[in-house]
C-alpha cells in the first residue's frame, strides 16, 4: 500500500478545510482532486471506496482532517457554544426552555438526529459505492442544482409578498411550534424561531451530504433559506449543526490512528490536522462576512462548471 506523503498530507488537509465549509462538498473535493491529479495519488480515491476502506491510512487521515475542522469551528463560535451547553444543562435541570440559547441547543439536537442515524447506517455503503470520481462528478452537479434552485426559490417568494409590507418586526413572527404550512416562507425569521419539526427537516436535507458531491453546508442553508432564514442566520446554523456531527464521527473513528491505519503516518496526520485547522477557521471567518450580504449562487455556479466538467473527464 503507497504510503501518504506530506504534500499530499498538506494539499488535502487545505482541501478539506475550505471544502467542508464552503458550500462545494469536501468529500466529493477529496475524491476528484487526487483523482485528476493522477499518479501516485489515485491510491487515495481507491482505498476510500473499498469494501476494507476502514483499515486504509488515507481514511485514518481523513477523520484527523475531520477533527481538525471541528475544532475550529469549536473555537470560532466558542462563546456561541458556552451558551449553548449551558442552555442546555439548564434544560435539564428545569425541564423547561426559556431563553433562546437553551431553544437554540434543542434546535440542534433534534437537527442532529436524521444524520446521526442515516450516517451510522448507511455511510460505509455509501461510501463504498458512490466515492468514486465518476459519481461525485455527478453530485457535485446535482449540488450546484440544488443550491441554485434553492436561491431562486427564496426570491420567487421573496417577490411574491404583498408590496409595501416589508420585512415582518420580530414580534410578529409566529411563536415556536405554530403551525406553518408548505416548505417555503418568504419573509426573513431569527433562527429561535424556529420549530422543532423544521430544525428536524434542515437535519434530513443534512443527510444528502452523505454522498460525496453533495455539500453539508450547502444543503442545509438551502433548508434554512426554504424555511424563512436570512443567508446570515442560515450559514450560522449550518456551521454549528455541522460542528456536533463532524466531530462525533471523527472522534468515534479517531481510535483507527492507533492502529495499523496509522502507522508510519502520524507526522502526516499532524501536518494535514494542522492545516485543516486553519483553513477551517479561516473559511468560517470569511463566510460569516460573506453571507451578510451575498448569496450562494457563485458557489452553485462554480459546481455546475466543476461537477460537468468532471464528468466529461471521467465519462
Amino acid at each position: 500500500m503507497t504510503e501518504l506523503s506530506y504534500l499530499q498530507a498538506v494539499v488535502i488537509g487545505a482541501l478539506q478545510g475550505v471544502t467542508e465549509l464552503f458550500p462545494i462538498s469536501s468529500l466529493g473535493h477529496s475524491v476528484l482532486v487526487p483523482a485528476l491529479i493522477g499518479g501516485s495519488w489515485t491510491h487515495l480515491v481507491t482505498e476510500n471506496s473499498t469494501a476494507n476502506s476502514e483499515e486504509s491510512p488515507y481514511l485514518a487521515f481523513v477523520v484527523a482532517l475531520h477533527v481538525a475542522t471541528a475544532i475550529a469551528l469549536l473555537i470560532f463560535y466558542r462563546r456561541d457554544w458556552l451558551r449553548i451547553i449551558g442552555g442546555f444543562v439548564h434544560t435539564l435541570r428545569t425541564r423547561r426552555v426559556e431563553t433562546s440559547a437553551e431553544r437554540l441547543a434543542w434546535l440542534i439536537v433534534v437537527a442532529t438526529i436524521p444524520v446521526g442515524i442515516t450516517g451510522v447506517a448507511l455511510e460505509h455503503t455509501f461510501r463504498t459505492l458512490f466515492a468514486k470520481p465518476l459519481f461525485a462528478a455527478v453530485f457535485l452537479t446535482l449540488n450546484g442544482v440544488i443550491l441554485l434552485a434553492g436561491e431562486q426559490l427564496r426570491r420567487a417568494a421573496e417577490q411574491r409578498q404583498p408590496a409595501g409590507t416589508g420585512q415582518p418586526p420580530a414580534s410578529a413572527a409566529p411563536p415556536p411550534g405554530a403551525p406553518r404550512s408548505g416548505l417555503l416562507l418568504a419573509e426573513h425569521r431569527r433562527l429561535d424561531t424556529l420549530a422543532y419539526r423544521e430544525a428536524e427537516l434542515i437535519g434530513l436535507f443534512q443527510t444528502l451530504a452523505l454522498l460525496a458531491g453533495i455539500s453539508r453546508s450547502g444543503v442545509t442553508m438551502v433548508a434554512g433559506l426554504l424555511r424563512g432564514l436570512d443567508h446570515e442566520d442560515a450559514a450560522k446554523f449550518s456551521f454549528l449543526l455541522a460542528t456536533p456531527v463532524i466531530l462525533a464521527a471523527g472522534v468515534l473513528k479517531l481510535p483507527t490512528l492507533a492502529g495499523p491505519a496509522g502507522a508510519h503516518i502520524h507526522g502526516q496526520v499532524l501536518a494535514g490536522a494542522a492545516v485543516a485547522g486553519v483553513a477551517a477557521y479561516l473559511s468560517v471567518r470569511f463566510l460569516t462576512r460573506y453571507f451578510t450580504t451575498r448569496t450562494l449562487t457563485p458557489f452553485a455556479v462554480y459546481c455546475l462548471v466543476g461537477g460537468g466538467a468532471g464528468i466529461a473527464w471521467f465519462a
